[in-house]
């Protein structure tokens, strides 16, 4: 059996549905921030969460409470499967400057060169330089991490590296 994994992206792209959530992001942005079938612009809103004063610290405190609960939740699920799987993975992207270290038995960080995250970012259509100012940097994140991976190579590389992470874990007493 392989690990249990929750992933905070699709823990936030829930909650964008989630019709609270909508209506408390259209209270504080405005309506521009959804598309024509009412569902949030995840770039327009995070356009206008950046340019607004307070912008992220919003959206913060009204997603990482209801993102803390769906872990806690999940969590508990899945140890009270039966069987439990061999180990819980929680991909968190802000683990670190959300003060969450404390909550992981152990933490392990894919990193990679800043102009292969620089790439990454603008690929998808965002801001570099915003983003990394929000962030930890690297060499801080890598020495407060357990186990840290560069993923500046292929797939097949970062598999093998998550292969062996995970045999180590999984066979881990306790």
């Amino acid at each position: 059996m392989g690990a249990s994994t929750l992933s905070s992206d699709a823990v936030v792209h829930g909650l964008y549905a989630r019709p609270d959530v909508i209506a408390a992001v259209t209270e504080r942005f405005g309506p521009d921030v959804l598309r024509p079938d009412g569902s949030v612009d995840r770039a327009a809103l995070g356009a206008r969460a950046f340019a607004e004063p307070d912008g992220l610290r919003f959206l913060e405190g009204l997603l990482h409470p209801r993102i803390g609960t769906a872990r806690e939740e999940w969590m508990g699920s899945a140890r009270a499967a039966d069987p439990a799987p061999p180990l819980l993975v929680c991909e968190v992207p802000l683990l670190f400057e959300a003060g969450l270290r404390d909550l992981f038995d152990a933490v392990l960080v894919v990193t990679a060169s800043e102009p292969v995250r620089r790439a990454r970012v603008e690929a998808r259509g965002q801001t570099f330089a915003e983003r990394a100012g929000l962030q930890w940097d690297e060499a801080r994140k890598v020495a407060a991490a357990d186990h840290a991976f560069s993923n500046d190579g292929d797939l097949a590389a970062l598999e093998a590296w998550v292969a062996g992470m995970f045999d180590r874990y999984a066979r881990a007493p306790g």
